[in-house]
């Protein structure tokens, strides 16, 4: 990732080059590895409230590896002010500014030298110049006792919620204690560390929803099935009450209005698509501000208001903006900035109290982001840095919306991500199933491996087969106990539309996924052994029964609740549904990948697979590296995936 700096532009001018020259131009007719696995080299800016610092993670060289560390820097002139690293063998997760020169960060532990951080549950705080550092909440409290803490370890996990709107250096922190399931919510000072209780909900991770003038109003969780439950906050009972919610209906609070008298929600009555609705707080009738029959509302941008959002964007095919505030000052910002990138998708917010600074954020389905500083007294954009600097987007392929009926009549869409076509040639398609598979979908945005693929030449097909998010709860229900039925048969209809359409060559395909992608990968293979050339699975689960009743279920009943509503209990539909059982009626080549340390999906499914397929006498190609996890996090490894990827794609497709 290239430095940061500070290339500008006027709005209503359009902006110079701001991605390196294209590797065509350079002798480089395809695109390297190197270009989708390199680690970002900055990441998650974040404006002070005054607009007069900038906070980023930079990674910096330690040894023989890169880790990441919080640069603190003077907007003015860019002038680094400090670096700092969390404590021993941490990592900072996430961060928000409680004060004009205080941050408070959430950081997470390096579990190996070269596995992906996880979240301990720990919070910190630290000031702009690396001073006054105080360790919050967290599982290492005894370990600083020079603080003068009055609070014992903490064995929890947490999350921030809330800032108070005069920065005062308080948040609020939601926690939940690892031996229970009663979230609380606490009121932090991050320089003497003192906390005040201010909620207390029977259900795990509850995320508060809370009121401007401070006061926690609404609680999202789960019952003891991980059935989604609302609880509020009862002002003449002084008390939390669950809210009866109606069948097939769902509200999720989100935001107050500056007055505190009306709340904002994404809701649906019916399980279908979520809407975006206005309230009174005090009860009565809700007016609708932005809704698509085709999908939810997902992204919502605050640009530089505080309280509620100023506009949303859709979710399905190639995402649009819904204003939410169309008189707010900033929309008219907006829609000039959006005329400079037209074939991009701008967000403004993040910026300084008073809105005279947003960080703006500008991606599409060609280009993974750039991040630039908004100045609204000069009206000029400075460009802060490039996500993945080794992109050029002229050199990516566009991401085309589909939508077809599958076998039952159901609407179903999807991605089709085409290579830079080649006269009188058809290309070879492979089928990038999601993972998930509930309340995961793919999206427009830049997707690494469907570009990756194209930038090998193949076509790519991603389908929001039934169960995915984004369309509702119905919709998401209809994919329960379907892993290897209507999904498959989802799967298999948008691969024939697409044949049908004349573009791709329908006699090379090859499935490929992670996850439950891979799953379906395999469990196609198997179901539809004439279908598929090869099938790839990359950090999958292979085995049904080993999920309803593994070791993740048995640790916890809410997880267990939930893999038995997804795949039954049937032991003879969990063997139809399984790859691993079904191994013999494949005929493809298979490459498996995974890690020995992967959580989500245990090794033992790998393992099992393998084991399957060279009893039926088709022994897969093997990628196993004991320390990863669940999809690969070393850079080295992550390479050597899409040497494997690509050598075995064109062993069967070429």
């Amino acid at each position: 990732m290239r430095a940061l700096s500070w290339l500008s532009f006027a709005v209503g001018v359009v902006p110079a080059l701001i991605h390196s020259p294209t590797q065509a131009q350079a002798g480089k007719p395809v695109v390297p590895i190197d270009a989708f696995v390199r680690a970002d080299q900055y990441a998650q800016p974040r404006m002070s409230p005054d607009g007069k610092r900038l906070v980023v993670t930079a990674r910096v060289q330690l040894g023989k590896r890169t880790i990441p560390v919080l640069n603190f820097y003077n907007l003015a002139d860019m002038k680094l002010l400090s670096t700092v690293r969390v404590p021993l063998y941490s990592v900072p997760l996430n961060y928000l500014w409680v004060s004009d020169t205080r941050l408070v960060v959430n950081i997470g532990m390096e579990v190996g030298s070269r596995e992906r951080p996880q979240a301990t549950g720990e919070v910190m705080a630290v000031d702009v110049d690396g001073g006054q550092q105080r360790y919050l909440f967290g599982y290492k409290m005894d370990a600083y006792p020079s603080q003068g803490n009055r609070y014992a370890a903490d064995y929890a996990s947490s999350w921030t919620v809330f800032t108070p709107l005069e920065r005062n250096n308080h948040f609020y922190l939601g926690t939940q204690m690892w031996d229970h399931d009663r979230s609380m919510l606490y009121d932090l000072d991050s320089r003497s560390g003192i906390r005040k209780l201010l909620a207390s909900i029977p259900t795990p991770f509850a995320d508060f929803v809370v009121q401007n003038n401070g006061v926690p109003r609404f609680a999202m969780g789960t019952d003891k099935d991980n059935w989604y439950q609302l609880w509020r906050y009862d002002d003449a009972a002084s008390k939390w009450a669950e809210v009866n919610l109606k069948d097939g209906g769902a509200t999720y609070p989100f935001s107050f209005s500056a007055d505190d008298r009306q709340y904002l929600a994404k809701w649906s009555n019916d399980g279908g698509p979520l809407k975006i609705i206005r309230a009174a707080v005090a009860g009565g009738a809700h007016s609708v501000l932005a809704e698509d029959p085709a999908a939810s509302i997902d992204t919502l941008m605050y640009a530089s208001s505080r309280t509620t959002p100023v506009a949303a964007v859709t979710s399905s095919g190639r995402p649009r903006v819904i204003y939410l505030e169309p008189d707010h000052r900033d929309v008219a910002v907006h829609q000039k900035l959006s005329a400079q990138f037209a074939d991009s998708l701008v967000l403004l917010g993040g910026g300084s109290d008073d809105g005279s600074k947003m960080i703006m954020t500008v991606h599409s389905d060609r280009d993974p982001g750039v991040f630039y500083l908004y100045d609204r007294a000069t009206n000029r954009a400075d460009e802060l840095f490039v996500t993945m600097d080794g992109i050029d987007p002229d050199q990516m392929a566009p991401r085309r919306p589909i939508s077809f009926k599958a076998r039952d009549g159901k609407q179903i869409d999807g991605y089709l991500t085409m290579p830079k076509a080649v006269p009188g040639h058809k290309p070879p398609l492979v089928l990038l199933p999601h993972g998930g598979p509930h309340g995961v979908a793919d999206e427009w945005f830049f997707d690494t491996d469907a570009q990756f693929l194209a930038s090998r030449g193949y076509a790519v097909l991603q389908v929001n087969f039934r169960g995915s998010g984004g369309r509702g709860k119905a919709f998401q229900m209809a994919g329960y106990r379907q892993w290897g039925g209507k999904i498959l048969d989802d799967l298999v209809d948008g691969v024939q539309w697409t044949v049908a359409q004349g573009e791709v060559d329908g006699s090379r395909m090859c499935a490929y996924g992670a996850s439950f992608g891979a799953y379906a990968a395999l469990m196609l293979a198997a179901r539809e052994p004439d279908l598929f050339k090869c099938a790839i699975g990359y950090a999958g689960v292979y085995e049904p029964a080993l999920i309803v009743d593994g070791d993740n279920a048995r640790s916890s009943s809410r997880l267990q609740a939930t893999f038995k509503r997804y795949l039954g209990t049937d032991a003879a539909e969990l063997a139809r549904y399984s790859p691993v059982q079904r191994a013999a009626s494949i005929k493809a080549g298979v490459l498996l990948i995974h890690g020995g340390k992967d959580e989500r999906a245990p090794k033992e499914h790998a393992f099992k697979m393998k084991a399957a397929l060279e009893k039926a006498g088709r022994a897969p190609e093997w990628y196993y590296v004991d320390y990863e996890g669940h999809g690969f996090y070393d850079t080295e490894n992550q390479t050597e995936v899409y040497k494997r990827l690509e050598a075995f794609l064109g062993k069967y497709l070429r």
